[in-house]
């Protein structure tokens, strides 16, 4: 090990080194140009040139010069069809491949002859293949604009969701990467991000601001680590050679009193350019509630990006990225957590004040009134220097920043809610991450080759203060020899006597936990995609180094083969990759070392009912192989499988810190992790456009837990298997759009099928035997209001707020939105509740230019999802996220002038 990574840093220094020198930065898109000439060699001036990919959407058109030179910039790596026309000659079709940043060029010879007003780009079905080992997917803007998509906020996590295969759907934003929690990572213009996307944890770039996306599924590159499930390549939109600005104002107002406006401007020459663009929205249902109705769940957003372009030569550009996002928004109420049900019932001393409403105090205790806020910053300078005709050389740098803060209600004992919350918290915590990147890339001949270095320290910064406010949870708890520790208000032994001073309820006051560390990671890669004859191989070896809480060094050696089969319009591809999984940094220092703070201990302690163990997180490793192919019908169907074997040791979830709504990073043993992805589309056929995206993927993970606060003690807990909550046996989406003809009306239209994730803790019946205790469900573990959320039922009678099912025969047992097991079946591994199984339909009708303008355009579009209104949950008592209800139908109309 140690001398394979002598061996990479060897090798790599004086290329980095060099690239430094040279000055420049890892990009997501290249540039393709050329010269338009005809027969004699002279240069054609004003011919049209286009360029296309049928099935990720992207379409760009140039004019010749004077000169007869073209050139597009910003081009996602992907194949094109590029089509040349011009007066007195004949059309000309070509196809190219932009797979680096080096300049694609291309000589386009015209010959005389009628000139075509169109040009058939797509000869063969074989034009829609990508000869490449590496399963991903394409989507480019002109697509994802016509795609109804439930969350302003998180559109660009509802965009992943909607069109990538292998992707579980969960709530506020969240998505869940083949079958692990969140181990998905974003490269925008080559800057990586790898916090999580929930909008409960950051803020995303906004939609607005992305040209196009590339969604890596398959064995990822050497050039890509750290968290590889998804990687999310986002090329941003840019103003260079925009001679003319142009830009649109958009206006929308939609379901649960949802206003927003954004704004976007293009513009520049031909050495510089800018992009910017600016958004803000406020909504009544700003998360998914964990009731069927909207209780205190507002929020708002508001975002600025800019891009600026800047070629200071042919062989020189610079670019500079800078964004600001911030969010705020209330914690959805419980119907429990609205009617402060914790206080609703008579107290016992030392409360003497009694409860019925009021807390120890005597004053009333009214609604829960939980708040966050989130601020993000990011900016990404970054230089490009082209060495020759063959070779680019980058360096750039970043730094992100998420400022979390989370606000208590204003009377803490508004934050108790039985079974689910009895601490009252507050939390400030700042996720910084800076570095420096450097690559050299290289093309020629059968070679595309890379080589590069990521340097980036992450600096974790957590503050947080907390108290107890369930006023039974001390009277509840027992000491060491199984006596209880607190009688008639008397705290006689631990835990209470540690846990006695944070006691609100009894004059205690807000305990104080402060963690700090600086995570330090360095990559280094080489890569090479070598293409010969009807082969393509992809080698490459990375070396990751990991200095955080723990230290772990490993060379991970990537490898994939694809294969065209010309005749059959047919790609065969096998892939292998090992990877270095990283811990998630959001509450790691708390994971890791919080049972050292002796009242976390306590309080970890008692409520989980064994010693309060917090080994801190270590990196984990996989090897993931991938199998697949893909398969082109005629000129109109493409149709792309793969099949997944992912094997990690030591692998990440999340838990909750006491009964609160903080959560904190966990590693179990290993997981496994199997399953299939099938993506099926249809480019452009008389106004129609379709894909069919469904998996399969399953997410078995073994016990014990053996990092993070919780780890299960030696000797308690085995192998066992279990289904985590982000396991889903299958889904699929269908989209189709039509549009008659370029400049008319459109309609777009999705079809989802969720067969349901793991569910939380829902009693079930033990045994099938009618004579056995365990055929009769105790439920006395839920309120009321939890029954009525996950729609149990007995026979005929159901749950209210005032009367809750106690106990039920398990044949009359069930539920309207969780997936039970019959009486004696449940299995963890094989047979755990699920949600029920939904169907959503969504659709947006649109009109991009009203008016039919030229240079100035009106838009409207009108959209509605969930038009049949289904009342489902994405959880149930979710470790995670708790809760959480499925969008109901909501309608927004869009007005939007365009320049």
């Amino acid at each position: 090990m140690r001398f394979a990574f002598r061996a990479l840093f060897g090798i790599l220094v004086e290329l980095i080194l060099f690239a430094a020198i040279a000055g420049a930065q890892l990009g997501n898109s290249g540039s393709i140009e050329g010269i338009v000439k005809d027969p004699s060699g002279g240069v054609v001036a004003n011919a049209t040139v286009e360029i296309a990919n049928p099935v990720s959407g992207y379409s760009r058109t140039a004019v010749t010069g004077r000169d007869g030179a073209f050139r597009f910039t910003n081009v996602p790596f992907n194949p094109y069809h590029l089509s040349v026309t011009a007066q007195g000659f004949a059309g000309f079709t070509q196809d190219v491949e932009v797979r680096s940043t080096v300049v694609t060029k291309v000589d386009v010879l015209l010959r005389l002859g009628q000139q075509a007003t169109t040009v058939n780009v797509t000869e063969t079905g074989g034009d829609l293949l990508e000869n490449d080992p590496t399963n991903h997917v394409d989507v480019d803007r002109e697509l994802f604009q016509k795609v109804p998509l439930e969350s302003a906020t998180s559109s660009v996590s509802s965009l992943v969701t909607l069109t990538t295969p292998g992707v579980a759907a969960d709530s506020n934003g969240l998505f869940h990467g083949l079958g692990d929690h969140a181990q998905n990572s974003f490269s925008v213009d080559g800057q990586p991000i790898t916090d999580q996307q929930s909008k409960v944890f950051s803020n995303q770039i906004p939609s607005e601001s992305i040209q196009s996306l590339e969604v890596i599924s398959g064995a990822p590159p050497a050039e890509f680590g750290d968290k590889t499930s998804l990687v999310i390549k986002v090329t941003t939109r840019s103003g260079l050679g925009v001679d003319v600005p142009h830009g649109s104002v958009v206006a929308s107002y939609g379901s649960f009193g949802t206003p927003s406006i954004s704004a976007d401007l293009a513009y520049g020459g031909k050495n510089w350019g800018n992009f910017i663009a600016m958004s803000g929205l406020r909504s009544g249902r700003f998360l998914d509630p964990p009731e069927a109705t909207t209780l205190h769940d507002a929020g708002n957003e508001e975002n600025v990006f800019d891009r600026v372009d800047y070629k200071f030569s042919d062989a020189n550009t610079a670019q500079l990225n800078l964004g600001y996002t911030r969010s705020w928004f209330q914690t959805p109420n419980s119907f429990d957590a609205q009617s402060a049900a914790g206080w609703s019932a008579p107290c016992a001393p030392p409360h003497l004040a009694g409860c019925g409403g009021l807390g120890p105090d005597g004053s009333p205790v009214g609604p829960q009134d939980q708040k966050a806020k989130i601020g993000t910053f990011n900016m990404a300078p970054s230089f490009v220097h082209l060495i020759g005709t063959t070779a680019v050389a980058t360096v750039g740098a970043f730094i992100r920043q998420d400022q979390f803060n989370y606000y208590p209600s204003a009377n803490p004992f508004a934050d108790f809610t039985p079974n689910l919350q009895s601490d009252s918290i507050a939390q400030s915590r700042r996720l910084t991450n800076a570095g420096l990147r450097s690559d050299i890339s290289y093309v020629k001949g059968m070679h595309n080759f890379k080589a590069g270095v990521t340097y980036e320290q992450t600096f974790l910064t957590e503050n947080d203060s907390f108290g107890v406010v369930d006023p039974n949870l001390l009277a509840s708890l027992t000491d060491a020899n199984g006596n209880p520790c607190q009688v008639n208000g008397v705290n006689l032994a631990a835990p209470c006597t540690t846990l006695a001073p944070i006691d609100l309820t009894a004059g205690g006051a807000y305990h104080f936990f402060r963690g700090h560390t600086d995570v330090k990671q360095l990559g280094l890669y080489v890569q090479d995609s070598i293409t010969k004859g009807n082969w393509t191989f992809n080698l490459g070896i990375r070396g990751d180094l990991y200095n955080g809480l723990t230290v772990q060094r490993q060379a991970e050696p990537r490898l994939g083969i694809a294969y065209d089969i010309k005749p059959t319009n047919t790609i065969l591809r096998v892939s292998y990759a090992r990877t270095m999984e990283t811990p998630f940094n959001e509450n790691l220092v708390l994971s890791s070392g919080g049972c050292g703070d002796a009242v976390v201990n306590a309080l970890q302690a008692a409520l989980q009912g064994y010693p309060c163990i917090s080994n801190p997180l270590s990196p984990g490793w996989r090897n993931e192989f991938h199998a697949g192919f893909q398969q082109a019908f005629g000129r109109y169907l493409v149709v792309d499988a793969e099949y997944i074997w992912k094997y990690t040791h030591f692998a990440y979830d999340f838990s909750v810190f006491g009964n609160t709504p903080i959560t904190y990073p966990i590693e179990w043993d290993r997981s496994k992790i199997p399953g299939y992805l099938l993506r099926a589309s249809m480019p452009d056929f008389h106004g129609v456009t379709a894909y069919f995206v469904a998996s399969s993927v399953a997410a078995r993970f073994f016990q014990p837990q053996v990092s993070g606060i919780g780890v299960t003690p030696v000797g308690q807990g085995g192998g066992g298997v279990f289904r985590i909550d982000h396991d889903e046996n299958f889904n699929q989406t269908t989209h189709l759009q039509y549009q008659p003809w370029k400049r008319g009306p459109w309609l777009g239209f999705n079809w989802r099928y969720d067969s349901g994730l793991v569910a939380g803790a829902v009693p079930f019946a033990t045994s099938a035997n009618p004579n056995d205790p365990g055929y009769i469900v105790d439920l006395t573990g839920l309120s009321a209001d939890q029954q009525i959320q996950a729609g149990l039922f007995c026979g005929n009678v159901f749950p209210t707020l005032s009367a809750p099912l106690t106990t039920c025969a398990g044949n009359l047992y069930g539920s309207n939105l969780v997936k039970i097991p019959a009486p004696g079946t449940e299995n963890d591994d094989k047979n755990p509740p699920r949600i029920q199984p939904r169907n959503l339909f969504d659709i947006a009708v649109g009109d991009d230019d009203l008016f039919h303008g030229d240079r100035y355009k009106w838009s409207l579009q009108f959209t509605m999802i969930n038009m049949t209104n289904k009342t489902a949950l994405y959880t149930f008592l979710s470790t995670f996220s708790g809760t959480h209800y499925v969008t109901p139908r909501a309608e927004t109309i869009e007005l939007g002038f365009h320049f």
